[in-house]
């Protein structure tokens, strides 16, 4: 999988990031504005916001967001009520072996729930516009502490030699349960904030079994 990579350390270090071919470029002319900063993000999450700054608070609120069906998370009665209680909240690697693979509703019908974490080195450009194409919100562990990342904003350019497409992230679009005001948007920006601070991303999606 291409890396996403932004310059300046050896997390997601160097320029460019060769990102999923959308389709052949052959000889025929592209339009200009196809390429240049684009931004591809997710909108319609609720507005939910932690009962405390709490990392257990912060964590079920956020898969709240991500999730959005309460008789899945993360309330009293949902399928991973238990199972989060017994993770750790600062850790989304931790969250996904906790609540991957088969679950119950209140009702006892059974889910399935595959929980995605990307380690910091494998997450890319491609992974990233795709899911959030596809209008999945994934979850960001930054500086530890849990973000909901619902965009980003990136270059596309082109490759003359191959024909491949080339994205560079500029920044992640993030929401922080923590709060309602000002606060709760907020950017990883790749010019400004040190990358070595990210610890991965989990994208959790369930369906009946």
């Amino acid at each position: 999988m291409p890396k996403l990579r932004f310059p300046g350390s050896a997390f997601l270090s160097a320029t460019t990031c060769v990102a999923i071919s959308y389709f052949a470029l052959g000889g025929s002319a592209l339009t200009q504005d196809y390429y240049g900063l684009q931004e591809v993000r997710v909108d319609g999450l609720p507005s939910l916001m932690a009962r405390s700054h709490e990392p257990s608070d912060v964590l079920l609120t956020s898969l709240d967001t991500i999730i959005h069906d309460r008789s899945v998370c993360c309330g009293k009665d949902s399928a991973l009520e238990v199972s989060l209680a017994h993770a750790d909240p600062l850790s989304l690697k931790d969250v996904a072996a906790k609540v991957q693979g088969r679950q119950l509703l209140s009702d006892g019908r059974p889910i399935m729930v595959t929980a995605d974490f990307v380690e910091p080195t494998a997450v890319s450009a491609g992974w990233l516009i795709t899911v959030f194409h596809d209008k999945h919100a994934v979850l960001l562990e930054w500086n530890s502490h849990i973000y909901v990342c619902f965009g980003v904003t990136y270059l596309r350019d082109y490759d003359p030699n191959t024909g491949a497409e080339l994205d560079t992230i500029h920044k992640l679009l993030l929401l922080d349960t923590r709060y309602s005001d000002s606060r709760r948007e907020t950017v990883f920006n790749r010019a400004t904030d040190d990358t070595s601070k990210i610890q991965g991303m989990l994208r959790v999606t369930f369906a009946p079994q």
